[in-house]
């Protein structure tokens, strides 16, 4: 049986539609999984009852996150926020994180997992920090944006087996202060956090960059297999 994967939906506001870029759903069916993209809710029955189905989340870019879920009064920069998806996603990592069930986050999902642990967000980028990336790109989003660093003896190091990682980047918010229970794997030139993990727990792993944009690139390849095989070992 594929492990299937839960995708937290994306959502339009001016059209009042849920969606999902496919290249989320290709990446975990071309690693061996099935996904499944959930309904956009905050009833806590109703993903209790989605958890016990899935067997890993995904939790997917998106939105701004409400400042407020991270103690900070909001800047005139900060972009549209979901508090629904806010509030969802809590619920969903109140039951993953605490059950130790596999979770793998991708931009805002890093984002999301290190204020839900206790840490901050730079709301953004360009005007709270100096640097000369670029960290929201324009297309072609396959492309290499910037490199990133990886941090040895860390498990993004170990899989990869480099030093170095080209990637793209699509973000205008990043970590500022990192969560107590959560470690780097990943820095960007300019310092900022890129990849994340729990090393109290079995698989909760997160990239600010996406990979599903770079599906061809085996370290893509890897980083979704790796999510599908701890999955797997989940159902």
């Amino acid at each position: 049986m594929k492990p299937v994967i839960g995708l937290v939906p994306l959502y339009d506001e001016k059209l009042n539609s849920y969606w999902m870029l496919p290249e989320y759903m290709q990446a975990i069916e071309e690693a061996g999984g099935l996904a499944v993209m959930l309904p956009l809710t905050n009833q806590k029955d109703v993903l209790e009852q989605l958890a016990q189905k899935i067997d890993g989340l995904l939790l997917t870019g998106g939105h701004d996150i409400e400042p407020s879920f991270y103690r900070q009064a909001r800047l005139e920069q900060c972009q549209v926020t979901c508090p629904l998806r806010d509030e969802m996603e809590k619920i969903l990592l109140d039951i993953f994180y605490q059950a130790d069930r596999p979770v793998l986050g991708i931009c805002r999902g890093l984002q999301f997992l290190n204020v839900y642990l206790g840490g901050t967000l730079y709301q953004d980028l360009p005007t709270q920090i100096n640097s000369p990336l670029k960290h929201s790109m324009q297309p072609p989003f396959d492309a290499v944006a910037h490199e990133v660093d990886l941090v040895s003896d860390t498990p993004l190091a170990d899989l990869l087996q480099v030093k170095t990682l080209g990637v793209n980047s699509r973000h205008h918010q990043a970590i500022d202060q990192l969560a107590p229970d959560l470690k780097a794997m990943a820095y960007s030139p300019d310092g900022l956090v890129e990849a994340i993990y729990a090393p109290d727990k079995r698989y909760i792993f997160a990239l600010q960059w996406h990979p599903e944009h770079m599906k061809a690139s085996l370290s893509s390849q890897l980083i979704f297999k790796q999510f599908i095989q701890q999955a797997k070992s989940n159902n």
